[in-house]
């Protein structure tokens, strides 16, 4: 799994929760091009450019993902974004950002992250297991709301296993090697093992 076209998609806030959260993001960014991967955001400020500027810090791409008739009205891209895709609608924008993930992050944000963090969530446990970090405590709080309050209950017809809680970059970093060395020796990834929750 560690060859060099992978995609991850980053989902993340403009607004964030804390400076710690935005170097988190940055940090997170710094890992993901470290490991050979181009990130797929929304191209916007906060989050989203936290971790594209992480990435273009190790030589990574980012490529904006929006729709197409909200650039006026949600404004520039930010400066590290090296590409872009106008989707024509919400539907389109997840499908493009969850068809083409080999890995999601999702920290902290709004009702637009906290949408696209439950397609994910859907597609992964549905469609296609791809692992799903929750990163950073913002969105640690979530989930930990989500599984009290039983909106995320592991079935053998949902399973959870993709899951995989991050509190730091550091554990992000070790998580996302094991997952290389798994898939490296030709193993099953084990996907929802988080360390550094």
């Amino acid at each position: 799994m560690t060859d060099q076209n992978r995609t991850a998609v980053f989902f993340g806030g403009v607004v964030p929760a804390s400076p710690s959260e935005e170097r988190l993001a940055e940090e997170v960014g710094m890992v993901l091009a470290s490991h050979g991967f181009t990130l797929l955001h929304g191209g916007y400020n906060g989050l989203m450019e936290a971790a594209a500027r992480g990435a273009a810090a190790k030589g990574g791409t980012a490529t904006a993902v929006t729709l197409a008739d909200k650039h006026a009205e949600w404004g520039e891209f930010n400066p590290h974004v090296t590409g872009e895709a106008r989707l024509p609608d919400i539907g389109a924008r997840l499908n493009h950002y969850l068809d083409a993930a080999d890995v999601v992050v999702a920290m902290g944000g709004g009702i637009g992250t906290l949408h696209e963090l439950t397609a994910a969530c859907y597609y992964a446990g549905t469609i296609r297991p791809v692992p799903v970090w929750i990163t950073g405590p913002t969105a640690l709080r979530l989930l930990a709301y989500l599984r009290r309050n039983d909106w995320l209950v592991e079935t053998p017809t949902r399973p959870l296993g993709f899951l995989r809680p991050a509190a730091t970059a550091a554990a992000f970093a070790v998580q996302l090697q094991e997952l290389d060395a798994a898939g490296d020796a030709g193993e099953e990834p084990q996907v929802g093992k988080g360390v550094g929750a």
